[in-house]
């Protein structure tokens, strides 16, 4: 399951949905906001993305995933919106029988979805600047 919301993410409920008896590992990577960004102070983060070709290319990352790494199941969540220091932004998680398959597992999903989804960023800083820019490389300037 790949999606975006415009809500906190629920992780307590994303790990209960996990649960896999026939699982040895269960691998959660928390991207939390952080309070600076190259040298500068942030004090906010917003996420706007591509309605249909980020869920599309989120549910591709997931299917890639499942089908390169043994393992039982992969889950990702991203957030848009606004969102205030030390929010989680996006989490994915990973299940398999062994703990190696299921950090393979989520490394490939996080840096895939930083690398191909279409989600764009919003820096705020204390300064009262704002900067536009986009956790992936591929996917061009925002119109704003």
């Amino acid at each position: 399951m790949f999606s975006i919301q415009d809500t906190p993410l629920d992780l307590s409920a994303l790990r209960a949905d996990m649960a896999d008896p026939a699982c040895g590992a269960l691998v959660v990577f928390e991207g939390l906001v952080r309070n600076h960004h190259e040298g500068r102070h942030v004090t906010e983060l917003r996420y706007t993305h591509h309605l249909i070709l980020a869920q599309k290319e989120g549910e591709r990352i997931l299917a890639e995933t499942m089908e390169r790494f043994p393992i039982t199941k992969a889950v990702a969540v991203h957030r848009i919106g606004t969102l205030d220091i030390g929010d989680c932004a996006v989490a994915t998680l990973t299940t398999s029988p062994h703990r190696e398959a299921a950090f393979d597992a989520n490394r490939f999903l996080i840096d895939s979805i930083k690398a191909r989804v279409p989600i764009w960023k919003q820096e705020s800083y204390t300064t009262g600047e704002v900067e536009w820019t986009s956790p992936c490389p591929n996917c061009g300037p925002i119109a704003h």
